[in-house]
């Protein structure tokens, strides 16, 4: 792992170094992924790449990729075992995403249907004029 780009500071990089312990659910050559210790719903587990990157918008394309392939194979292995009604993948960049740790992560989060967590939102229709303008400016510098 020395050839991986660590940060010293990191606790998911000193997690992949093995000086903090965790709960390995599944690991490869790119990726880990561990229990949540401050789970939001029993089977809570997050993926990280072996890379670090304070978060998605920095993170080289190939290691996203990498790290929300995992993902998959975790959600599907939570749901093997927990067998819970759906499952969220999350993945939040930045403070006002609520980003606690600034090593890119990825949330596998089971959920169960009226299980009181509030990351769920009321489907508002938007105004289609606005939402079709800024596609196209979005559109326009994607890379």
């Amino acid at each position: 792992m020395s050839d991986l780009h660590l940060d010293d500071d990191c606790i998911f990089c000193k997690i992949l170094r093995g000086e903090i312990p965790c709960f390995k659910v599944y690991e490869d050559d790119d990726v880990l992924a561990f229990m949540d210790v401050n789970p939001i719903a029993p089977g809570h587990a997050l993926v990280i790449p072996k890379h670090h990157s304070k978060d998605i918008l920095e993170t080289p394309p190939e290691w996203t990729g990498k790290t929300f392939a995992a993902a998959g194979r975790v959600a599907r292995a939570v749901q093997k075992t927990c067998n819970p009604e759906g499952i969220n993948i999350l993945q939040a960049n930045g403070p006002g995403a609520k980003q606690s740790v600034f090593h890119l992560h990825v949330h596998v989060v089971p959920r169960a249907h009226d299980d009181g967590l509030t990351m769920n939102w009321d489907l508002v229709p938007g105004d289609m004029d606005a939402i079709g303008t800024l596609a196209e400016r979005i559109a326009a510098n994607v890379e």
